[in-house]
């Protein structure tokens, strides 16, 4: 089965192309393409993204990121007419993919332009996120899907956004989706590389927006077993980079200057300060790790958050210049939240039985969370339970996990009529 998927949520436009079979006992993938494009550089300037401005963005960008993905895959051909102006499109259809796209005017402009004038692909069906994330922002990509899917009669399926992080690791190894990480077990089969997910397994969900632990019981049945009651930990990434004064996206720069702090011999000297004299003699910099000790699997950011804010105020109360203290302050901050991450995780593990561990979402292509979670599970949980996680660059939003989470779905004939077809911005899993 050909799924063509298309991910909208929130700053990055992504289109893919997943080959699939083994149904839900069995899933195997081939990602036959992933055109992402992100809009980082155009939010930068905001410190975060600006949901109008995202939606613009996606509607701009949908038709070439859908050419590109459709030409990597070899599934773009031009209409057997060859003629370069649209073909003449039914009046009960045309009024259709009107009606569609009428709040999105560039995009149906493009569509009109583009889309008749090559033949209908060889896909099986339409895969497309609906939430959670940013409503603007899911309503371009849910709208695209519905007008593709009037146009080239294919079934929609709708697929959960945090639904695509779990099921990214099972396309740890496709064609075009190589990785030098070893830590899940695998078969070669053809083309196809499979992932051995055992069930039950503890999903780690963590991005800007999300915090949760999942247990899972079989593909498709989900239950949130510990979610964070505040802020999630790549906010609270973001806000404390923010507060030290570093550039948007917080999250890698805090992992960068953490990764040079570590990299700082004892006797190298930043601002006047060696790093013995900071970790020993200057300033003692230890963060709270919220809720670390708890006796259920929920999280809690806001209160490392605040404490960061009030240490920043204490050392200038001081006339400590904190830029000199930053690489030491990132590498605190980071393995605070990964320390709670890890405990929650591991004690989940524990409870449930779990024969897999399962990291994703945008805070798992952090390189520290994913070396220490790796020797984390290796020592505590090594005879019950194996470690899966997918190649950093499908953890950040991308289509081809939206695709294979739909191809989970469509196993199930869980389609959507496009009339039928909804976003909902907090939908859970």
């Amino acid at each position: 089965m050909k799924t063509l998927a298309i991910e909208t949520s929130c700053d990055e436009t992504s289109v893919a192309i997943v080959e699939a079979k083994g149904g839900l006992t069995n899933p195997s993938f081939e990602t036959l393409s992933n055109a992402v494009l992100s809009q980082i550089k155009i939010h930068a300037h905001w410190g975060g993204v600006v949901p109008m401005m995202a939606k613009r963005e996606h509607q701009k960008n949908l038709i070439p990121i859908l050419r590109k993905s459709l030409v990597k895959a070899e599934l773009f051909k031009n209409s057997k007419s060859g003629a370069q102006n649209p073909k003449q499109i039914p009046n009960d259809k045309l009024k259709i993919i009107n009606k569609i796209l009428e709040r999105e005017p560039k995009l149906l402009e493009q569509f009109l332009k583009f889309i008749p004038t090559i033949q209908t692909p060889k896909i099986d069906a339409i895969a497309v996120t609906v939430g959670p994330g940013l409503e603007p922002a899911l309503w371009v990509g849910v709208n695209f899907a519905k007008a593709l899917a009037v146009f080239w009669k294919k079934p929609i399926v709708a697929v959960n956004h945090m639904e695509g992080h779990i099921t990214a690791v099972l396309l740890k190894n496709g064609k075009n989706l190589k990785s030098k990480i070893r830590s899940t077990k695998q078969i070669q089969n053809s083309k196809f590389k499979i992932p051995i997910i055992q069930f039950p397994a503890i999903a780690l969900l963590v991005s800007g927006g999300h915090t949760e632990l999942a247990l899972i019981k079989k593909w498709g049945d989900y239950k949130i077993i510990g979610r964070t009651r505040d802020d999630a930990a790549g906010e609270c990434f973001d806000k404390t980079a923010r507060m030290l004064e570093l550039p948007y996206p917080g999250g890698p720069q805090i992992a960068k200057h953490a990764e040079n702090f570590k990299k700082y011999p004892l006797t190298f000297r930043m601002g006047g300060w060696t790093r013995r004299e900071m970790e020993k003699e200057a300033f003692n910099i230890k963060l709270p790790r919220p809720m670390i000790h708890s006796n259920d699997f929920d999280f809690s950011f806001s209160g490392l958050k605040t404490a960061v804010l009030y240490m920043l105020r204490d050392m200038k109360e001081r006339h400590i210049n904190i830029n000199d203290f930053t690489p030491m302050i990132c590498h605190e901050i980071q393995q605070a939240i990964i320390d709670v991450l890890l405990a929650k995780t591991i004690k989940a593990a524990k409870e449930f039985g779990a024969k897999s561990i399962i990291l994703g979402g945008g805070v798992a292509a952090n390189k520290e969370l994913r070396e220490q979670m790796k020797k984390t599970v290796a020592r505590e949980l090594a005879k019950t339970t194996v470690f899966h996680l997918p190649p950093a660059k499908l953890t950040t939003d991308n289509a081809a996990m939206i695709a294979a989470a739909g191809y989970l779905r469509a196993s199930k004939k869980n389609f959507t009529k496009p009339e039928n077809l909804i976003v909902q911005g907090n939908l859970g899993l």
